[in-house]
């Protein structure tokens, strides 16, 4: 499983919360994969130099055609901003239509506390799952 390790592109000011979002991704086929994957490092490389952005960490999946996502920014504003910039904005808009399923949760840290366990995400977006009426197969 392709894990691209915890990056810390600002550090967050101590006694500050961190926003912190995960996302679990699933594309369609395994013929979506490899675009997924070079979209999204992309997308990585972006978050790397974007104002706000407190951490970031991807795990690939690619045979369960799954990507989680885990980042941490100084805002929900510095986090909308990234999201609406260029290339993730033309990524995402671009990749709507080879995904299968899609999984969000939000939450807020002391930044003290990043980088985020794994292990913690993952519970939250199985959590996040259920409550949206999701199969929890994964």
């Amino acid at each position: 499983m392709p894990t691209l390790p915890w990056t810390t592109p600002n550090p967050g000011t101590p006694g500050t919360q961190a926003l912190v979002m995960a996302s679990r991704l699933e594309v369609r086929s395994l013929k979506d994969v490899p675009r997924f994957f070079v979209k999204s490092l992309s997308a990585w490389n972006q978050v790397r130099k974007a104002p706000g952005a407190l951490g970031a960490s991807l795990i690939a999946q690619p045979l369960k055609r799954t990507f989680w996502t885990l980042s941490a920014w100084e805002s929900k504003d510095a986090l909308y901003v990234f999201a609406g910039t260029e290339p993730h904005r033309g990524i995402m808009n671009g990749l709507r239509p080879t995904m299968r399923d899609s999984t969000f949760t939000f939450w807020e840290v002391p930044v003290e506390q990043l980088p985020v366990a794994w292990d913690d995400a993952r519970h939250r977006l199985a959590v996040q799952a259920e409550s949206d009426g999701q199969a929890d197969s994964h």
